[in-house]
C-alpha cells in the first residue's frame, strides 16, 4: 500500500481510533482528486483474531458513505454490512458485528468487531474482487486500511461458481444482486428453515420447494404437512395425498411401530404385551405365501398379513393351557385390533382392501418414481387421528431410509424428506418420548447423506428441535425468531463466521432470512421473492376486521361444518 505513509502508518506502533480520524485529515486520501467513498478507506485494523478482528471507523467517512448512491457503500459499516480489508494483492471480506464508541474519548472513532467471511483476488485492470472464496489463509495486520464492500465486489462475491444453483431472493442491501442455494450441497447435506409464526416460513418453504421442483421436474420429494396447507400450492406440478387416498397399507409398518399402534399398557405390562405382539404378528406374516417363497423372515419384514389372522392367533394362544401369563395381555392386544379396524377414522390405513401385496405400488407412488412432471409427493396429515400421526410419519419417514438402504445395488435415486413442524416429530431430550419417528428421523440426519436422502426441517420452534439433529443440517435457513431460547440454539448451531449476521434475526422483516452453510458461498441476508397466488400455501392469517364486518350465510356454513365433523371428513 503506497498510500500507508501518508496516512501515518508508516511505523509499527499501537493503532487507536483517534488514528482513524488522523488518517483522513486535509491533505490524505479524502482530498485526493476524483476519489469517491467506495475506493476511500474508512477505518483501519486494531487486532486481529482468528476468525475476526477488532476495527475502528472513522464516524465522518461513515456519514459521508451514508450519502452513497449505491446502497452496499452506504450501508458501510453499520451492523450486518460488508466491509474488506487489503491484505496482499487481494482483499479479505468481513462481516460487521457491532459498534461502540471508542472510550478513550476520541469523539470520531467507533469501534467495531467483524468476522471475516473469506478472501478474494483482485483484477489488476478493474480493481474487481474475483475467484472468491470461503475461509481465510491470509490476515491482515494491525493498522491495515479498511474499505466498503461495494455492490459490484458482492456480485462478483455472490456470482454462481458454476454449480447447478436456484435463486430466491435479493441480497440484503442490494436490489440486483440475487441469492442463489447451491442445489447439491444444500438438499447433499440437509437443511432447516426456521422462524417465529407469522414470519413467512411457509410460503419461503414453498418458494424453494418450487424453484427446486422447477429445477429438476424428475426429482422425487415428499412433504409431510401437518396442517393442509401446501395442497393449495403443489396442485399443479405435485400430487395431494390425505385420508381419503393415501391407502396406506397397515402391514408396512415394522414391529416398533405395532406396538406405537396396537399396544395401550406401560411399564411391565407393555414388555408383555410386545411378546406376545411379536410372537403371534410373525405367526401372521408366515401364513402369506411370499413368506414360504423366501423362507425364513424376521417381525420387521413388510409381508401382508390379514388382521383377522392375526386375532384369531391372539384367540388361540390365549385358550392354550400352557401360556406364561394370563389371559388379560392377549385381550388387551385384541381389543386394541378389533377396535383400529372398526373405527371409521382409521380406514386409510386399516382398510380390508389393503391387504393385498401392493407395496411397489405404494412406493412408487409416494416417491414419485417415475416423477412425469409432478416431482413432490404431499402427504396431508391433518386428518389422520392425533394419536397415530407420529407413526404414520415414522412409517413413511421408515420406508424412505429402508427403500434407500436396500436399494443401494440399483442406480441411486436421491429423495428429499421435509418435515413441516419439526419439532413434534424429533422433539428435544426434555420432551423426548422413545417413539418411532423420533428415532428414524434422527437416523436419517445421521446417516441418510451416505444413502441418498436429504431432509428438510421446518420448524418454529427451533429449540424444542433435538440438538443433534439440528447440527446434522449443512445450511440453515433462519427468519425472524422472537423467542430468546430459540435464539440462543440457532446461534450456537451456526458457524463462527455468521454470528455478525445471527444478532439481526431479531430485526429481520417479513419474508427475509439469513441463510449460512454449505447451501451458500457466505453466510447471507435474503429478501425473498414475491411467490405467485396460486403457488402459495393455504396459511395466511385471516382477515379480523374484514370478515367480522360482514355478514350472511352463517347458518348454512354451520350446518356443513358440524356435517363434515360428525363424518370425520373434511
Amino acid at each position: 500500500m503506497s498510500d500507508m505513509s501518508i496516512n501515518g502508518f508508516e511505523k509499527a506502533h499501537p493503532v487507536s481510533a483517534g488514528d482513524v480520524a488522523g488518517a483522513f485529515e486535509p491533505g490524505g486520501l479524502r482530498d485526493a482528486a476524483g476519489a469517491v467513498n467506495a475506493v476511500q478507506p474508512i477505518g483501519v485494523v486494531l487486532d486481529v483474531g482468528g476468525a475476526g478482528s477488532q476495527i475502528a471507523f472513522d464516524a465522518q467517512r461513515l456519514t459521508e458513505c451514508a450519502q452513497d448512491g449505491d446502497p452496499s457503500v452506504a450501508l458501510a459499516g453499520q451492523v450486518g454490512s460488508q466491509i474488506k480489508i487489503r491484505v496482499g494483492k487481494g482483499w479479505l471480506l468481513a462481516s460487521v458485528r457491532n459498534q461502540k464508541q471508542d472510550a478513550r474519548g476520541n469523539s470520531g472513532g467507533i469501534l467495531s468487531a467483524v468476522d471475516f467471511l473469506g478472501e478474494g483476488e483482485e483484477e489488476r485492470l478493474t480493481g474487481r474482487i474475483h475467484s472468491f472464496r470461503r475461509g481465510v489463509t491470509g490476515y491482515p495486520i494491525p493498522g491495515a486500511l479498511v474499505y466498503p464492500a461495494t455492490s459490484q465486489d458482492l456480485k462478483q462475491i455472490y456470482a454462481s461458481d458454476g454449480r447447478p444453483s436456484i435463486e430466491v431472493g435479493n441480497v440484503y442491501p442490494t436490489r440486483d444482486i440475487r441469492a442463489g442455494l447451491y442445489i447439491d450441497a444444500l438438499l447433499g447435506k440437509h437443511f432447516a428453515l426456521l422462524g417465529s409464526t407469522g414470519t413467512g416460513k411457509s410460503t419461503s418453504a414453498a418458494l424453494i420447494l418450487h424453484r427446486i421442483c422447477d429445477h429438476a421436474p424428475e426429482g422425487h420429494i415428499i412433504l409431510i404437512d401437518p396442517h393442509g396447507e401446501y395442497s393449495a400450492a403443489f396442485r399443479n406440478n405435485g400430487i395431494i395425498l390425505d385420508v381419503t387416498n393415501l391407502q396406506m397399507p397397515y402391514w408396512l409398518m415394522n414391529f416398533e411401530e405395532h406396538c406405537e399402534m396396537f399396544l395401550t399398557s406401560s411399564g411391565n405390562a407393555r414388555q408383555e404385551d410386545a411378546d406376545i405382539l411379536a410372537k403371534c404378528l410373525l405367526q401372521a406374516r408366515m401364513k402369506n405365501r411370499l413368506a414360504d417363497q423366501m423362507g425364513k423372515i424376521t417381525v420387521d419384514a413388510p409381508i401382508p398379513y390379514l388382521l383377522s389372522d392375526l386375532t384369531n392367533i391372539l384367540q388361540n394362544e390365549m385358550g392354550k393351557l400352557d401360556k406364561a401369563s394370563t389371559s388379560a395381555p392377549y385381550m388387551r392386544v385384541k381389543t386394541k385390533i378389533d377396535e383400529l379396524k372398526s373405527d371409521p377414522r382409521y380406514q386409510f390405513m386399516f382398510s380390508g382392501m389393503l391387504v393385498g401385496d401392493t407395496m411397489a405400488e405404494f412406493i412408487a407412488k409416494i416417491f414419485r418414481l417415475p416423477s412425469r412432471g409432478k416431482p413432490i409427493s404431499i402427504i396431508d396429515v391433518s386428518g389422520v387421528p392425533s394419536e397415530i400421526t407420529s407413526t404414520v410419519v415414522a412409517v413413511l419417514s421408515r420406508l424412505v431410509f429402508d427403500f434407500a438402504v436396500w436399494g443401494r445395488e440399483e442406480k441411486t435415486r436421491p429423495v428429499l424428506l421435509v418435515c413441516e413442524e419439526a419439532h413434534r416429530y424429533v422433539p428435544n431430550e426434555k420432551n423426548a418420548d422413545t417413539s418411532a419417528v423420533g428415532k428414524i428421523l434422527s437416523r436419517i440426519a445421521k446417516e441418510g447423506r451416505k444413502y441418498g436422502i436429504s431432509l428438510g426441517l421446518v420448524t418454529q420452534r427451533p429449540s424444542d428441535l433435538a440438538e443433534g439433529v439440528l447440527s446434522q443440517c449443512g445450511t440453515i435457513i433462519s427468519m425472524r425468531l422472537n423467542n430468546d431460547r430459540d435464539q440462543a440454539f440457532v446461534k450456537a448451531a451456526m458457524p463462527e463466521g455468521a454470528r455478525g449476521f445471527l444478532d439481526s434475526i431479531p430485526a429481520l422483516r417479513n419474508r427475509e432470512c439469513i441463510i449460512c452453510g454449505e447451501g451458500v458461498a457466505i453466510p447471507i441476508r435474503v429478501a425473498f421473492d414475491d411467490l405467485e397466488e396460486f403457488k402459495r400455501p393455504a396459511s395466511e392469517d385471516p382477515s379480523f376486521t374484514g370478515l367480522w364486518s360482514a355478514s350472511g350465510g352463517d347458518e348454512e356454513m354451520v350446518q356443513r361444518t358440524v356435517q363434515r365433523w360428525r363424518a370425520g371428513g373434511r
